[in-house]
């Protein structure tokens, strides 16, 4: 554990909140480095952590710097990863070759789930988790997401999956690893920018609480492996199922005619779709963000309180 501890380090304000045994949510860096332009996307990065403080918890930004794993962002460390061109893509597999080469490094929705596990955050705050890509039974192009989530003991608020994705094969995915997925006040699984994706999910919850005990009954049982919180992108934010769906088709064809694949895919997909809704993609998705960032920490403020 002592070995473990020299690759970690706490900013002043989560150390604090450790010591303070209060709640702590974990936010991931990808969606800083490569999801969002800058300045939209310190912006974003901001107002997402201060959501998060007006709502009871405290926020942990995390990302790979100096050889360390940081737990939470001072705000110097922000602005460097989001205005850099040079931010590594860290998954698992990358995880040690960045901390050894001592490269800086933005946390996918897996690496974010370790590191928080890590450091002992049961709550994580996103976009839309990654899953089985279209396509995927020729490319066999799965995110690491769906895997991480099957070991990792973190439950994630996200907007469902993002749209780019086969919805229904990544629930199968999911639900083969044994994952939970509940709605939040739902009974479809959200496609991201749009509230409904056509696909029937098993669980509901309609208060914070009964997930805050759904996490605490899980973790008392050993079952190991995350849960995924769904939580639909406001009404006032959703963009048409139509209109994104047909935008995602043009983007997609656009990346296979160009031989993007892997995890160039997700960047590529996303800022060609901001480049086709003339940023109301970008506008939607800082939308779900906040909306997340506000479910996540009353979930984080009632398991505390359990």
């Amino acid at each position: 554990m002592e070995a473990l501890q020299q690759y970690i380090e706490y900013s002043q304000e989560v150390k604090q909140a450790k010591e303070d045994k209060r709640p702590i949510v974990a936010l991931e860096s990808t969606i800083i480095s490569h999801g969002m332009p800058y300045p939209q996307n310190v912006e974003m990065a901001n107002n997402v952590e201060q959501i998060i403080r007006d709502n009871g918890a405290v926020p942990a930004t995390i990302a790979i710097m100096d050889g360390r794993i940081k737990i939470g962002l001072e705000k110097a460390q922000l602005e460097t990863l989001a205005k850099s061109k040079d931010v590594a893509k860290v998954s698992r597999r990358d995880l040690a070759e960045i901390i050894a080469t001592r490269k800086i490094g933005a946390t996918t929705v897996a690496t974010t789930m370790i590191c928080a596990e890590l450091a002992g955050i049961a709550f994580f705050v996103t976009g839309g988790i990654g899953g089985v890509h279209k396509g995927a039974e020729q490319t066999m192009d799965i995110s690491a997401d769906l895997d991480e989530l099957a070991k990792t003991e973190v439950t994630v608020v996200c907007a469902g999956a993002k749209s780019i994705l086969d919805l229904p094969k990544t629930m199968e995915y999911l639900e083969t690893k044994g994952v939970p997925v509940i709605g939040f006040q739902t009974t479809e699984l959200p496609a991201f920018f749009t509230r409904e994706s056509g696909v029937k999910l098993n669980s509901t919850a309609e208060s914070v609480e009964e997930i805050a005990k759904i996490h605490l009954v899980k973790q008392d049982l050993g079952l190991g492996g995350g849960i995924v919180v769904a939580n639909p992108i406001p009404h006032e934010h959703a963009l048409a199922k139509e209109y994104i769906e047909s935008i995602i088709d043009e983007a997609v064809a656009e990346a296979d005619a160009q031989g993007i694949q892997g995890k160039d895919s997700t960047p590529f997909l996303l800022s060609k779709i901001v480049e086709k809704t003339e940023g109301k993609s970008l506008e939607a998705n800082i939308k779900l963000v906040e909306n997340n960032a506000i479910l996540g920490a009353k979930i984080a403020v009632a398991f505390n309180q359990l």
